[in-house]
């Protein structure tokens, strides 16, 4: 397992880096053969007006998922303790999730019906709003940029790396058409999808359209 530790506004000391080193091998411990690799990036924020300051984002990669956290405190050390015990939960729950996939997962086929049940309106865009609005305000300008491999995966695929990372979206490319996609999570019930429009609204050559996916049961909480 490849473990990389970085630093914004901030050196990374050997105290801090073994102290990384330490917190990430306890969290990993029962799972090493599956991740490939560990990004770790420490950031100081230098404007005065956010607070808290210190923060610790954690990637893990696995062999078929990815897992994200992050968390910020005004002691660096903390935000280190806190977002390690966020992944060994978020990877206990991963275990679970892979434990019952067999006999009680949601299929392919579970969101292919899903999305051609009554509830759902093919011909509407989904509301964005309902993304835009469950998150704070943030500046106006951007604050940060990520760079990310993006394979090819199926709704399905998506939609368990949206549980993973712990957002309220998940951006993929659509392994059906190789468009980029966005599967987000609803306030009201289940899951919407954002799709390119293609040819003014009307369903493109392969009968794609933007959609919600309704009723979609996530893996962790199946029974």
């Amino acid at each position: 397992m490849k473990l990389v530790v970085q630093g914004k506004n901030i050196e990374i000391t050997d105290a801090i880096r073994n102290h990384v080193h330490q917190k990430i091998e306890k969290a990993t411990a029962h799972f090493k053969t599956s991740i490939n690799k560990v990004d770790v990036n420490l950031s100081v924020e230098t404007n005065p007006r956010i607070a808290p300051r210190q923060a610790t984002e954690v990637t893990l990669y696995l062999n078929n998922a990815v897992v994200r956290a992050e968390e910020s405190s005004e002691n660096l050390y903390a935000s280190i303790d806190m977002v390690t015990d966020k992944i060994t939960r978020q990877l206990r729950k991963y275990k679970e999730k892979r434990r019952h996939q067999d006999h009680a997962s949601v299929r392919p086929t579970d969101v292919d019906v899903a999305l051609n049940t009554p509830d759902i309106a093919p011909d509407s865009s989904p509301d964005i709003s309902e993304v835009l609005n469950s998150q704070p305000a943030l500046p106006p300008e951007v604050v940060r940029t990520k760079y990310f491999a993006m394979p090819p995966m199926t709704v399905q695929e998506a939609l368990e790396n949206l549980e993973l990372v712990g957002h309220d979206f998940y951006m993929f490319r659509n392994i059906d058409t190789d468009e980029i996609n966005v599967i987000y999570e609803r306030n009201h019930k289940g899951y919407g999808l954002l799709q390119p429009r293609q040819n003014h609204g009307k369903a493109d050559q392969n009968g794609h359209k933007e959609m919600a996916v309704a009723n979609v049961t996530p893996l962790s909480r199946a029974s």
